[in-house]
């Protein structure tokens, strides 16, 4: 078992507050409308949204290893932007890993924007290696996104105000 930790982290255009309220309070609304290459779905099975909210989130087919995860909100900071969830079922839970759990903090920028950080933290199976390869796929995935998030709230200015 190897316990591990990758972040990654970016500037963006849309002031904090705005992007909190797309991505973490209306995120089963927003990612399937604004990513629809990536999310099928996103269903709160249980809860309204806050501490203790499952999520079903079903991928479109691609280059995803698996078809969904569900996650747990464990940690929602409204004042900091800071949101903790742990996968607890579905994506590489079992397969290659034994748990995951992530950080999304926005920090609001003098100049405007934020800086936006997506940190995972992991354990592996018994005898799996973490593929670095894949690890900076996920990096890269995640910053497209976010850039596509970027320019939908950008082009959107009275959105989620």
């Amino acid at each position: 078992m190897v316990s591990g930790t990758s972040t990654t982290e970016d500037v963006v255009q849309v002031e904090a507050r705005r992007l909190w309220n797309a991505t973490t309070k209306d995120s089963h609304n927003f990612l399937p409308k604004v990513l629809p290459e990536v999310f099928t779905s996103v269903t709160l099975l249980q809860g309204d949204g806050g501490v203790g909210t499952v999520k079903h989130i079903i991928f479109t087919p691609g280059k995803r290893d698996y078809s969904f995860i569900m996650e747990r909100v464990d940690e929602l900071d409204e004042q900091n932007f800071v949101y903790k969830y742990s996968v607890i079922e579905g994506g590489p839970l079992g397969n290659k890993l034994s748990s995951a759990c992530f950080v999304v903090k926005l920090v609001p920028r003098k100049e405007g924007g934020c800086v936006a950080s997506w940190t995972c933290n992991y354990e592996t199976l018994p005898g799996v290696q973490p593929d670095e390869g894949k690890m900076k796929e996920l990096k890269e995935d995640s910053l497209v996104m976010l850039r596509k998030v970027e320019k939908y709230l950008l082009s959107n200015p009275n959105l989620y105000c």
